[in-house]
């Protein structure tokens, strides 16, 4: 008992408080109740409803319905119906529902402005307003205030007008919470639901006691552990990047010694033939060494940013000289320009402009001359404060136009510049990697100033953007927070613009090399892309076993892109970024385990490798299985007419003889073990793909799902618009705009990844037909999702997103696996009048029916969790 009183009088001391600090602020700010007159507000009619939504929310809800009638002999009643740009409405509005509180004290959304309905004898407003409990500040929406303490929220219905009348209902929803009603006079209660009829604002006190998920979101948030959560991420992301770098080096130092020790004409039965050159094993190792830099540098890069920045905020000059070195670093540590080259064979004398040296010195200079320049420019600002008016800290009270431009130079030249230092690794990964057209290369090579120019000009507008976005977002915040202020205060909001430019180039540079682990993703590309280069001729080879699928080292890599651009979305929708560590490590660990099972299972593996080795060593083999599985499809169609008793000229006999040998045909090349019963020469072809090579079958798979995954991407982010925290985020935090861009980007990035998994596998997954493999792949991010899926149970949260996403990561990977099918025999496509008739074909009737229902049944599902979810 108590310690309830306790609780009781620390919640009134906040609110005593909080009233005394809005009492001090008019006193300065002067009164703003002079120009409202209370005259006929007694004759008020008042209702206010206050719902709280906590249930499967990360965080809470509040909803404040609110309507006032007021007389019309009111003298400000008539002003309501004006223009809701007029002053008279903004003060006829201000008097009525905020009173003497200072502009500009509540932040508060609203759905539209109140609606106002004239009558003969009245004029009623319904005003409706909402916000959400992230803190344990107070928080004022509508007439409502919660106090959120250490273990229960204290509402109160304390209006700034209207305080001395009798309001006609109030009525709140708590959403299933426990309360106790301090006063003890509401009319009626239910298990989660109060009402008041004909009572006085102040006899609503009511105590709730929170479930102790809600406060466990505002606690992580502000302890070390989100970020030591953020921190293992890039930790582990960068051992994971090294180890996968130098198991390819030690792989290609492998190759290359076994290719010297053996003769080039020794004998091999369909040996695949790789480039292990003077030159590419010189590119690998520089590759490799590159991906280790990366690893180190931005590792403790993030770091910095993440642990060594002072808690207290230090002044925009010691962020400046921090931050700008610290991008000019960067740049020059990518070092973008071409590498050292062998020079020019005996006997010719280019010219020195062509000189492999020549070229590179000119793309130095370039790059150099241009970044230092750029940084030059944002330095000047601090030594030259003065002629901006700043002071020496950079950090105004108040500033002048000037000087809030010298302010936001500092802060382009800060972004741009880390900027321009992703852009460099960037560049210099997909360069070594061979991920580039030559085209880029040779424009790069022949006209490195205009390519500068040009890349230059395109960072500042991103820059420029970024910072426009900012800018519209804190005038749109200003605007929402003022709404009825006749007057603005210039100097006011003038402040807020310097103080917006002042945390610009750090805020939006954390935000920026936040995302600068896609730039991983990348680097773990371009070296996966450089060992399954195309061989080049001329240059020394090594003789490698015939392989389905990646080899360990190139499994790894390929594993490691899914887990990183697909499966840590699961760790994101659950709210974990304290696992984001964890889970890199689950993913990649699920991904494994799924295909250890799925190995043995799948139809190559079955055949076994004399199989492979003898029909499907070389182009021609593949292309004599492709002729064979159109021989079994055509065989099959004409046992199917015969059965209806629609075949010309064909008997059964000879139509199972053909069968037989296409079954013959398989088993001599299984070194006496017959292969399974199941298995046909059409299940083997549509197990080896469209392609020649993993890789071609990864990239096809990659670009279909890409463009499969569009659709996808628009219901995600619709979603994400749909639900009001999420659109608050988007439209009020300066870095809102470009997350949503961002998350535009990485989802489109997801998709094109786990397509790009699904065709490296395709032929190490097991399943007849396409289906099994999508299947398959989805469950390999699906096992981690079970975890996220139990966190978000525990923690009360909204499991619908995350199942949406992995529901449509199948069918995006269901519809890319089936047209990974048609592709297999797009050499027939002429044969057939449209790609369904064809899909006819190669499905055999049975197996389309089956595909069908299982992609009907997957986006009936698709539509049932979205409905849910916009609900």
């Amino acid at each position: 008992m108590a310690m309830y009183q306790w609780r009781r009088l620390l919640s009134l001391l906040v609110l005593v408080a909080c009233v005394s600090g809005s009492s001090t602020a008019r006193a300065r700010q002067g009164d703003t109740s002079a120009d409202c007159p209370s005259d006929g507000l007694e004759a008020s009619a008042v209702t206010a409803t206050l719902r709280l939504e906590q249930h499967r929310r990360s965080v809470p809800w509040i909803t404040s319905d609110m309507t006032v009638r007021v007389p019309r002999k009111w003298p400000l009643a008539r002003q309501l119906a004006f223009g809701e740009k007029s002053p008279q409405y903004h003060q006829a509005m201000r008097c009525l529902l905020l009173g003497d509180e200072t502009p500009g004290t509540r932040n508060e959304w609203r759905p539209h402005d109140p609606v106002v309905t004239v009558t003969d004898s009245s004029v009623q407003v319904h005003y409706v307003a909402y916000g959400w409990i992230t803190t344990e500040k107070p928080v004022l929406v509508g007439p409502w205030q919660i106090i959120p303490t250490d273990r229960t929220w204290m509402i109160y219905l304390w209006p700034r007008t209207l305080r001395t009348i009798r309001w006609k209902r109030i009525e709140a929803d708590l959403g299933g919470l426990d309360f106790n009603d301090l006063v003890e006079q509401a009319s009626s209660s239910t298990g989660d639901h109060l009402v008041w009829t004909d009572a006085l604002p102040e006899k609503v006190q009511v105590e709730v006691d929170p479930p102790w998920q809600r406060g466990l979101s505002v606690k992580l948030s502000e302890s070390l552990w989100a970020t030591a959560g953020i921190a293992s991420w890039w930790v582990c992301a960068s051992v994971l990047m090294a180890v996968a770098a130098l198991r390819a080096r030690r792989a290609e130092a492998a190759a290359e010694q076994g290719a010297d020790r053996r003769p080039p004409d020794a004998p091999g039965a369909q040996r695949s033939m790789v480039d292990v050159s003077d030159t590419d094993a010189r590119r690998a190792s520089s590759l490799t060494g590159t991906l280790l830099e990366w690893a180190g540098l931005s590792t403790g890069v993030a770091l910095a940013l993440l642990l060594f920045v002072p808690q207290e905020p230090i002044s925009p000059r010691a962020y400046a000289f921090l931050c700008i070195p610290a991008g000019l670093v960067l740049v020059l540590a990518a070092r973008p320009w071409s590498p050292d080259t062998s020079p020019a064979s005996p006997g010719t004398v280019p010219d020195e402009e062509a000189r492999p040296g020549g070229i590179r010195r000119r793309q130095v200079l370039a790059v150099v001359v241009t970044t230092c320049a750029v940084a030059g420019v944002g330095l000047l600002v601090i030594p030259a404060h003065g002629l901006f008016g700043l002071p020496g800290s950079l950090g105004p009270k108040t500033t002048t136009g000037f000087g809030r431009a010298g302010l936001a130079l500092l802060g382009l030249v800060t972004v741009w510049l880390w900027l321009a230092a992703m852009v460099a690794w960037t560049w210099r990964f997909a360069r070594e990697g061979g991920l580039l057209h030559e085209r880029w290369t040779n424009r790069w090579n022949e006209t490195p100033a205009h390519c500068v120019a040009f890349v230059g000009c395109l960072l500042a507008a991103v820059a420029g953007a970024m910072l426009g976005c900012a800018w519209w977002v804190n005038n749109r915040q200003w605007a929402r927070v003022n709404w009825l202020v006749e007057q603005h205060d210039l100097a006011a909001h003038n402040a807020s613009l310097s103080k917006l430019l002042e945390g610009f180039f750090y805020t939006d540079l954390r935000w920026l090399f936040a995302y600068s682990w896609v730039l991983t993703g990348i680097a773990l590309l371009a070296l996966l892309r450089f060992r399954n280069r195309a061989p080049r001729a001329g240059d020394r080879r090594r003789y490698t076993r015939f392989s389905l699928g990646p080899g360990k080292p190139d499994l790894l890599l390929t594993v490691s892109l899914f887990a990183f651009f697909v499966g840590i979305r699961a760790a994101k929708l659950a709210g974990a970024s304290a696992l984001y560590g964890v889970w890199l490590l689950l993913n990649i660990s699920a991904l494994y385990g799924v295909l250890a099972l799925g190995r043995r299972w799948s139809a190559l593996s079955r055949m076994g490798e004399r199989f492979c080795s003898l029909r499907l060593g070389t182009q021609q083999h593949q292309k004599e299985l492709l002729e064979k599985a159109r021989q079994y499809r055509n065989a099959n169609h004409q046992m199917h007419l015969l059965d209806k008793g629609h075949a010309d000229g064909v008997t059964c006999e000879q139509v199972e003889e053909k069968l037989r040998e296409l079954r013959q045909w398989l088993v001599t090349a299984c070194d006496g073990n017959a292969p399974p019963e199941q298995i046909s020469v059409l299940d083997i072809a549509l197990a080896w793909g469209p392609e020649g090579h993993w890789w071609s079958n990864a990239v096809r798979a990659a670009r279909l799902a890409f463009w499969f995954g569009t659709p996808a991407t628009a219901l995600l982010l619709y979603y994400q618009a749909h639900d009001p925290y999420g659109r608050q985020q988007i439209l009020s935090s300066p870095t809102g705009l470009p997350e949503f861009a961002a998350n535009l980007a990485l989802y489109q990035l997801a998709w094109a990844v786990a397509g790009f998994t699904l065709g490296a596998l395709w032929r190490l997954l097991p399943g007849r037909r396409s289906q099994a493999r999508a299947w398959l792949l989805t469950a390999g991010y699906g096992f981690p999702t079970v975890l996220a899926a139990a966190l978000i149970h525990v923690t009360d949260t909204d499991p619908r997103q995350l199942l949406l996403y992995a529901v449509l990561l199948l069918v995006v990977l269901t519809l890319t696996s089936i047209w990974m099918d048609m592709a297999t025999f797009r050499d027939d496509q002429q044969y057939w009048p449209s790609r369904f008739a064809l899909m006819l074909s190669v499905y055999q009737l049975q197996g389309l029916s089956g595909q069908i229902t299982w992609l009907g049944a997957q986006i009936v599902t698709v539509m049932a969790v979205f409905s849910h979810l916009i609900k």
